[in-house]
């Protein structure tokens, strides 16, 4: 399991029982995935910039402040019950603030200040299984691959090809579900970037929720992350990795706008951050499979 500052942990867990969503699907700023999927025949369009202090790179030996660009998803509504889903990061910039030995080569110059690299995207699939009832929670489905995008020479990104698996699980309390709240929990296959022929396969995890204030505004929390299930911290690059993430979103001119503060977890994760984006959901654009 993760070595998590406990403190952080509690403090996090109790913001996540205190908030939680409206009634559609995998929303910014939070990565944990609502079992909901968007209308059928629509589109979900999202964009957002992360800044994060402390990053760390186990396989290249680089830390430093890490600016995320275009973080990108769009969400597709094919059924009442099927979403596609493509995510991720146009451009990372890395502000090195200290680099160690590296355990793959690296095309960056002697003493160099900084990094960039286009991040890995993820093609993913989410299926709901069952609606919400009286007394049982909603249930799901999601799977995917994570594409090798990434020049692992940057020192950025990894540059491997990984698949996961996750069962969704979401309940909604209070006057017209305001209150919702929803998890992940699943396993992800990581290839191993130093070791030839292995691989890690860790639990990923996430508890998420969203508190409806008004038509405009809405309060957003959540922790997530993965747990390494070998011994030690695993083979470099599929350590144990987890963040708590606290936020609001603000409707306004068809949009929905949203900001984030965000704590890492354990020491293989960034120190501190915010993330910021906007999101805008399309009218139908095409006949939905029935």
């Amino acid at each position: 399991m993760p070595r998590l500052n406990l403190l952080s942990l509690c403090c996090a867990l109790l913001l996540v029982l205190l908030v939680a969503a409206g009634a559609t699907a995998q929303q910014r700023p939070l990565i944990t995935e609502d079992v909901d999927i968007i209308p059928p025949g629509s589109m979900r369009i999202e964009a957002g910039i992360d800044f994060l202090q402390g990053a760390r790179y186990t396989v290249s030996g680089l830390t430093g402040d890490l600016t995320r660009v275009g973080v990108i998803g769009i969400n597709i509504g094919f059924a009442p019950n099927i979403e596609f889903q493509i995510e991720g990061v146009a451009q990372n910039y890395l502000s090195i603030n200290s680099s160690g030995p590296s355990a793959v080569p690296l095309s960056l110059a002697p003493g160099a200040t900084s990094a960039n690299d286009t991040g890995d995207f993820t093609l993913a699939t989410k299926i709901k299984l069952r609606n919400e009832t009286r007394r049982g929670p909603s249930l799901g489905f999601r799977f995917g691959v994570q594409l090798p995008n990434s020049n692992q020479t940057r020192g950025i990104g990894l540059n491997q090809t990984n698949a996961f698996g996750s069962v969704l699980f979401g309940k909604k309390f209070g006057r017209d579900g305001r209150l919702n709240t929803f998890g992940n929990l699943g396993i992800a296959i990581l290839t191993a970037p130093t070791q030839l022929f292995s691989q890690n396969d860790v639990v990923t995890y996430g508890a998420a929720g969203i508190f409806r204030i008004n038509r405009q505004f809405s309060i957003a929390g959540e922790v997530n992350g993965r747990a390494n299930t070998r011994p030690g911290d695993g083979p470099l690059g599929t350590e144990s990795q987890a963040e708590a993430r606290l936020g609001m979103q603000v409707r306004a001119s068809g949009l929905r706008f949203d900001f984030a503060g965000i704590k890492g977890l354990t020491r293989f994760t960034h120190d501190s951050g915010v993330t910021v984006g906007v999101t805008y959901d399309t009218p139908s654009i095409f006949a939905p499979a029935k």
